[in-house]
């Protein structure tokens, strides 16, 4: 029997790979293998789920098994891989099956952060990560009127406007000066937290948590600054860390992520990385944008036409209904300057590079109507 092309993981990344092999080969064999029940679903949606109405239920677009039937594939749920052989293109699964493959992809995706906080209840401090984590926290919600966010990046941003729409009064900590500090330059980072604090989001910046203690039935934390805050629940989205355990166990090279070349390649022949585990070409890029351009190219090269992945410029969409804002981040190592403008009622921000050309762009509010136009004047990232 012909060894199949093996996914670890069943997100965005795992099953957007095999639905591009299904478009390029009907009948090489495919086997996927998944820590959870597999269900197809946008990860993405996570955090803009509350104000949807939905649930962790409602969220699954598709079972594994229907999955497994539109891919003509094996997919192996709650199935834990504790080992990769790359001499012997195998792998070893915690029940002691083996299962060998032609080609291994890792799509592992990445671990939440966890912060060094002290106090009896750090171990009840929440992140939402996966569809199972969303599940919990959403049953936790019931009843909550104060949730304590730590930290402003993205995510933190995002569900701090998604419980809005619940009634939920959240306050964001975050140690950098303002928030979505990585993509926005100070004068648009204060534009957006005064778009959000409008709409009832609190924002404590330079501020972090040291200690979570339980109070009753909430939650006391204790501050950098040596104040207090309660709170009925604590969510922390501090970042992601790329899952590389595996693979640094399996002697493949690391770094950030796995590291891979352009074709998506990792130091071990037949072995190939995407998604959040993934550092590409030195590129760590946590977005759905970079994750489908891989998915496609890994798919032809999978396929028998090797094919290195382009990054275009590729905006995030951050999910605030309150204050709309689309981000292209310049690319990192980049000199330049940050250029503003205030179109009523929003804030153009553009990044221009030392010969003066465009190299990134945060448009807030009404600005960001000038998206597309100024998306086609960007370099690409790879």
């Amino acid at each position: 029997m012909t060894a199949p092309i093996l996914i670890l993981g069943t997100g965005l990344a795992g099953y957007n790979l095999a639905r591009e092999i299904r478009k390029l080969d009907k009948s090489v064999p495919l086997a996927l293998v998944s820590r959870d029940d597999a269900p197809f679903y946008s990860k993405p949606m996570l955090s803009n789920a509350l104000a949807g109405g939905k649930s962790a239920a409602t969220l699954v677009m598709k079972t594994a098994e229907q999955m497994a039937e539109e891919l003509d594939a094996r997919i192996l749920a709650r199935r834990q891989v504790v080992a990769i052989e790359t001499a012997a293109r195998r792998v070893t699964l915690d029940d002691g099956e083996v299962l060998p493959y032609r080609d291994l992809v890792l799509a592992l995706g990445a671990d939440p952060i966890r912060l060094p906080l002290d106090g009896d209840a750090a171990t009840e401090v929440l992140s939402v990560n996966d569809l199972d984590d969303f599940a919990r926290f959403s049953a936790r919600l019931e009843g909550a009127r104060r949730v304590a966010i730590l930290g402003g990046g993205l995510i933190g941003c995002e569900f701090a406007n998604d419980m809005l729409a619940r009634g939920i009064g959240p306050s964001v900590f975050d140690p950098a000066p303002w928030p979505l500090g990585r993509l926005l330059p100070g004068e648009a980072g204060a534009f957006f937290r005064a778009g959000l604090e409008a709409a009832g989001v609190v924002f404590r910046m330079g501020i972090s948590a040291v200690g979570v203690d339980r109070q009753g039935a909430t939650y006391r934390l204790r501050l950098s600054d040596g104040s207090v805050a309660e709170a009925d629940l604590v969510l922390s989205a501090v970042g992601l860390r790329p899952r590389i355990g595996l693979a640094e166990a399996a002697g493949i090279k690391v770094g950030r992520g796995i590291v891979t070349d352009r074709q998506l390649a990792s130091s071990a022949a037949g072995v190939f990385a995407i998604g959040d585990c993934a550092e590409v070409a030195g590129l760590s890029l946590p977005f759905v944008m970079p994750i489908m351009q891989q998915v496609r190219a890994l798919a032809k090269t999978l396929a028998g036409t090797p094919t290195a992945v382009s990054y275009p410029a590729m905006p995030v969409l951050v999910k605030t209904p309150a204050l709309p804002t689309v981000v292209a981040p310049p690319p990192a190592g980049v000199a330049g300057e940050w250029v503003l403008t205030h179109p009523d009622g929003g804030l153009e921000a553009l990044f221009l590079a030392a010969d003066g050309s465009p190299a990134g762009f945060a448009l807030l509010g009404s600005a960001t109507r000038r998206k597309q136009a100024l998306a086609a004047s960007l370099p690409a990232w790879l």
